[in-house]
């Protein structure tokens, strides 16, 4: 097991990364809390496959369990599942003191995490993500928060876990279109701060498609150093966290044009890297070389350097103007300047965009 601590002061927090940590998830949950009153919350597929180790583990341990669930998928990152999940807060009883569980991908844990974020004005959470895109991105950094029907995660709030378990043992279990969208978050960590990590990517490719234990243990743990760094030196995006929004600006755009769950968000997100490289390269500050190399490791992992259908270039535009990274009306983008460094701008062009997502298209 590795212990990576996302430094934060008095809000400081361990992320837990090894096998089998879900059947343990009480003894773990015990070492930050005492006994007291948990809801987790999951969603039905998730559920059924861990729900009943993860609520025996804390019921041992001497926590009071009651469980919640919604439908997977991005459609429950909604204002009507999240009043859903605040009359569960009340049926559960749940104080100030007591402990929200989310269990699942990062839906679950955008909205459970908002649900305690908002509850009571604020109860502690645990983040237990079931998904690499989970484990190695949205699970760590406190960024909670809900879709609105013209963008994604337009409400939500900074609430930081008070500990997350990744167990990799999970991942065994992901079919293949949701373990490449976690590939993508892993590829953009890799290209915004680790050059050495892409590096291994290329080489160990087919090692990191078998989803060997010890090899996505070490990479869980890696990507979560990488984003803990970032978190701990601007917590809620001020500055260098921006850089972690690489290939998002146009990818939200993406999932909210073609209507979520068209694009899981880790195919959208390479889209939107390539896009964003393309913008880079047409500029001068990558290669030709650079911007294929990007695209070939995305593609290694079976994600998308193309849409596989038109989207209106006009919409996607219009998507981008709504969101929550604009600032004084201006979108922030973050190009790459060489793999492992990246620059956030804000003077992108419409033409420049235009001819960047023109190149996407089938």
């Amino acid at each position: 097991m590795q212990r990576v601590t996302v430094s934060l002061a008095d809000r400081s927090y361990d992320i837990l990364v090894g096998d089998g940590l879900l059947r343990e998830a009480g003894r773990h949950v015990a070492a930050v809390f005492s006994p007291r009153a948990v809801l987790v919350i999951s969603d039905e597929q998730v559920a059924a496959r861990y729900l009943g180790a993860v609520t025996a583990s804390l019921q041992g341990a001497g926590f009071s369990v009651s469980t919640a669930l919604v439908p997977p998928g991005e459609q429950s990152k909604s204002k009507d599942r999240l009043f859903d999940l605040y009359e569960a807060c009340f049926a559960a009883r749940l104080e100030r003191r007591s402990l929200i569980v989310a269990l699942g991908g990062g839906v679950v844990g955008d909205l459970a995490g908002y649900v305690a974020a908002s509850y009571l004005r604020g109860i502690p959470f645990v983040q237990m993500p079931t998904t690499l895109l989970a484990q190695v991105d949205s699970s760590v950094g406190g960024k909670t928060g809900i879709n609105l029907p013209g963008g994604k995660n337009l409400v939500g709030a900074f609430h930081q876990p008070s500990l997350v378990l990744s167990d990799v043992a999970a991942l065994a279990t992901l079919d293949d279109r949701q373990f490449a969208t976690g590939m993508a978050e892993v590829v953009k960590h890799a290209m915004i701060r680790d050059a050495a990590l892409f590096e291994r990517l290329q080489s160990q490719a087919a090692r990191f498609a078998s989803r060997d234990v010890g090899v996505m243990e070490e990479a869980v743990a890696r990507n979560c150093r990488i984003k803990a760094d970032v978190v701990a030196a601007d917590e809620r995006e001020s500055g260098l966290r921006a850089i972690l929004n690489y290939g998002h600006t146009v990818g939200h755009a993406i999932e909210s044009v073609a209507s979520y769950g068209h694009y899981t968000h880790g195919e959208a997100v390479a889209l939107g890297m390539n896009a964003e490289a393309d913008v880079a390269r047409r500029r001068g500050l990558i290669d030709d070389g650079t911007h294929r190399r990007q695209a070939r490791l995305l593609e290694t992992f079976g994600l998308p350097s193309r849409l596989c259908e038109p989207l209106a270039v006009d919409r996607m535009l219009e998507a981008m103007q709504h969101d929550k990274k604009v600032v004084g009306g201006k979108v922030r983008f973050v190009l790459p300047e060489a793999v492992g460094s990246v620059r956030i701008v804000d003077d992108v062009t419409e033409g420049e965009l235009r001819r960047a997502l023109a190149a996407l298209q089938p």
